[in-house]
């Protein structure tokens, strides 16, 4: 009870410099949660174009639907494969139909459907990678009645080498911004604390222990990074809000991701005060 009175006391004493040193870690987290949210929504964005990986394989004329029915039961019971679809000539022209309403003069003239039918193989999440594509892709090669498997290779390949440039640049400038954070909030804290440093010594003079020193500044560098953290929501959430109605649909950071960083401010604030207090302590004899 007495470190929760004196870090609150703290607070009232000296408003202008834990209320600094709270703004600055309140600054150091909104860079790490712009950042948090730029890489949410590029995961998102590649998440929604990966659900679109799928193969497809263009049956022969002629191919029986006895033979048709067997391969869709053989590769839906492949674990990599979610659902096979068969399209019938008939579907594949009222499908295109609707996708591209701008041909529609082209296909109401033709005489004869010349799309084929086809299997349309969707992949269980987990499994749309190149591998598992590939591995599909050549079992449905291999039935006489396919005459040609499709599944974007070049683009599959471009997605995925984006997909892991995108994780390999998340890692690398997360982990910068979480650096350039932390230096920071300790530096904030550091400097709230040396202005407090008289009062360090007198305490340390009329004997009381390091422990019963440091735990007052402790909680205050917790609570400092606390508000700092909910500063960072905040204005976090604003950027958000701004760039969603003037520019374009952003999805908003998980709550466990805004727990982590809430947690984060915590973390370092108290890691800061303590060793800023500890310094001190060193310093008197």
């Amino acid at each position: 009870m007495y470190a929760v009175r004196e870090a609150l006391a703290a607070f009232r004493r000296a408003p202008v410099l834990t209320g600094l040193a709270s703004g600055m870690v309140g600054l150091a987290l909104f860079v790490v949660g712009l950042f948090g949210l730029v890489a949410h929504n590029l995961q998102a964005t590649l998440d929604t174009v990966e659900e679109r990986v799928e193969v497809v394989a263009y049956l022969r004329e002629g191919a029986s639907m006895t033979d048709i029915e067997v391969a869709v039961e053989e590769l839906r019971s492949i674990p990599e494969v979610r659902n096979v679809l068969y399209v019938s000539k008939t579907e594949a022209l009222q499908n295109a139909r609707a996708e591209l309403p701008e041909f529609e003069e082209v296909f109401s003239d033709i005489e004869v459907n010349p799309l084929p039918a086809s299997l349309e193989i969707a992949l269980e999440e987990g499994y749309r990678n190149e591998a598992s594509v590939e591995m599909v892709s050549g079992l449905a090669a291999g039935y006489d009645f396919v005459e040609e498997v499709a599944y974007g290779q070049e683009w599959v390949e471009k997605l995925f080498s984006l997909r892991r440039i995108a994780g390999v640049t998340a890692v690398v400038i997360g982990a910068a911004f979480a650096a350039v954070a932390a230096l920071i909030i300790g530096t904030a804290l550091r400097i709230a604390i040396f202005a407090r440093r008289e009062e360090i010594y007198v305490m340390r003079l009329v004997g009381a222990r390091d422990g019963f020193i440091r735990r007052p500044f402790v909680l205050e560098g917790a609570m400092a990074g606390a508000i700092g953290a909910v500063i960072a929501v905040g204005l976090t959430w604003g950027t958000y809000e701004a760039v969603a109605s003037l520019l374009f649909t952003l999805e908003w950071i998980p709550t466990g991701w805004i727990a982590s960083g809430v947690a984060v401010g915590i973390v370092f604030g108290m890691i800061a005060s303590s060793l800023a207090v500890r310094r001190h302590l060193r310093e008197v004899v």
